[in-house]
């Protein structure tokens, strides 16, 4: 069991929650994911770790609410507890000294990206973070990106906060003034696709997390079988961080229909 100390809401339906797991905070790098099951009933649910505090002992979650077990998650409060939480799990980011690193979030995606900002910029990189969603209630983690970050750039979808446009129009905004060594995506599979469409095209190396499509976490199940470079991978013990220009999002997306 592992108990919630903290819970804020971001919006009616994405939540912050702070869970005690010491073990798993120590071990934790940016990149890696834990599996939560609510209760003993409940789905397992991979979820990637936005924060880690070692002192503490605590690791930070983001949830959405999309199902009855994500819905049992997001329902619990400050003193309940997480019937398991395993991890971490996963291949961690590589983090390197590199130059000028773009880092890109869409929706919640946003929390997964938050560790490899801070990672990227106390590597000595200049990060340039572009957090995008369909309006201003639903960017979280703002305040925590800008402090990590050299600028951030903010898109949202109806022009309610920031820009008015899709995330890839502030990044290409970024590769047309300065050279750029990186960009790092994370968010929807439609909006991973696009962004690594238009950095392919500036010629920018860009890592993907595809978290999205995990359901059981350990490599057992294979629904989260992908395509890279024409060879199959499993996005829970070879990822999630892939070579986005590699991907086939084509067929990604394809296979997401099937949870709808």
């Amino acid at each position: 069991m592992n108990k919630i100390l903290d819970k804020q809401y971001f919006s009616e339906r994405v939540v912050r929650l702070v869970v005690d797991a010491p073990l798993i905070a120590r071990a934790r790098r940016p990149g890696h994911f834990v599996i939560v099951i609510p209760d003993e009933r409940g789905e397992r649910i991979p979820l990637t770790i936005a924060e880690a505090d070692t002192e503490r002992g605590t690791i930070t979650l983001v949830v959405q609410a999309v199902g009855e077990s994500t819905e049992k998650i997001c329902a619990l409060n400050p003193g309940d507890c997480l019937h398991d939480v395993v991890g971490p799990l996963g291949r961690a980011t590589k983090i390197a000294k590199m130059g000028t690193v773009v880092c890109c979030g869409g929706g919640v995606g946003v929390a997964p990206l938050l560790p490899i900002i801070r990672a990227m910029k106390e590597a000595g990189n200049r990060v340039v973070s572009v957090l995008a969603a369909r309006s201003r209630d639903l960017i979280i983690l703002e305040e925590q990106v800008t402090q990590w970050s050299d600028e951030v750039i903010i898109m949202t979808d109806d022009g309610s906060y920031g820009r008015k446009g899709l995330v890839t129009e502030g990044v290409e905004q970024v590769l047309q003034r300065e050279p750029v060594d990186e960009v790092v995506t994370i968010g929807p599979a439609i909006m991973m696709k696009f962004v690594a469409l238009l950095t392919k095209k500036y010629n920018v190396p860009t890592i993907c997390s595809l978290n999205t499509i995990m359901v059981d976490g350990t490599g057992m199940c294979g629904a989260c079988r992908i395509t890279v470079d024409g060879r199959t991978r499993f996005v829970c013990v070879d990822g999630p961080e892939f070579d986005a220009h590699k991907v086939d999002f084509d067929e990604m997306l394809m296979r997401l229909k099937a949870y709808n």
